[in-house]
């Protein structure tokens, strides 16, 4: 899967093409702990750089609301305990699912990722931005259908959220763990 040969203008290629017409969030940081929760923690209060200078993706909105004393907005100020507890293990091909599966809209898509005609493009896309984490690394969700095992099938069913991470009705998220880096990728329904 994941082979660490992304370059910085393929993957920002990528994550535009994927996530930037949607409400989401995507950013990676540096490991600096034995805990990887904590540099997720850390990933989401926006106190670590991308490591490499890559491009990020944050809505305007977010800004604003750091801006008025939420450091983590609009995700809750969370633990590394907390974060753990939320979250579940996925396996890579699940998680090339789930991150093509942000590119769509929570209720109102026409055209799901399952039946668009750039399915295979969206899902190239989303190996791109994963390839950047290696092929060792390890991926969790905040979707409840990964409760029940680590490799649902997320182009087979509706987008779902799951565990709570924002005030926002539904929100959605990835994150991937590699030795040296750690990645989130969010999506909130904001109706």
């Amino acid at each position: 899967m994941p082979t660490r040969s992304t370059e910085p203008a393929t993957w920002e290629a990528a994550l535009i093409r994927l996530l930037e017409k949607v409400y989401t969030f995507a950013w990676s940081g540096p490991r600096l702990h034995e805990d990887w929760a904590e540099d997720v923690c850390a990933v989401m209060e926006r106190s670590v750089a991308d490591p490499r200078g890559w491009a990020v993706l944050e809505t305007h909105t977010h800004k604003v609301g750091r801006e008025s004393g939420y450091p983590s907005y609009p995700f809750h100020a969370l633990t590394a305990e907390e974060l753990r507890a939320g979250l579940r293990p996925i396996t890579a091909g699940a998680a090339v699912e789930l991150l093509a599966s942000l590119a769509q809209e929570w209720f109102f898509e026409s055209n799901p990722v399952c039946f668009r005609e750039d399915r295979d493009i969206v899902l190239a896309d989303a190996r791109t931005l994963l390839d950047r984490f290696g092929p060792e690394a390890a991926f969790w969700t905040s979707s409840n259908l990964a409760r029940t095992c680590d490799v649902p099938d997320f182009l087979a069913r509706e987008l779902e959220g799951g565990h709570p991470f924002t005030d926002y009705m539904m929100d959605l998220g990835l994150i991937v763990v590699s030795a040296d880096e750690v990645g989130v990728f969010w999506s909130f329904n904001a109706n």
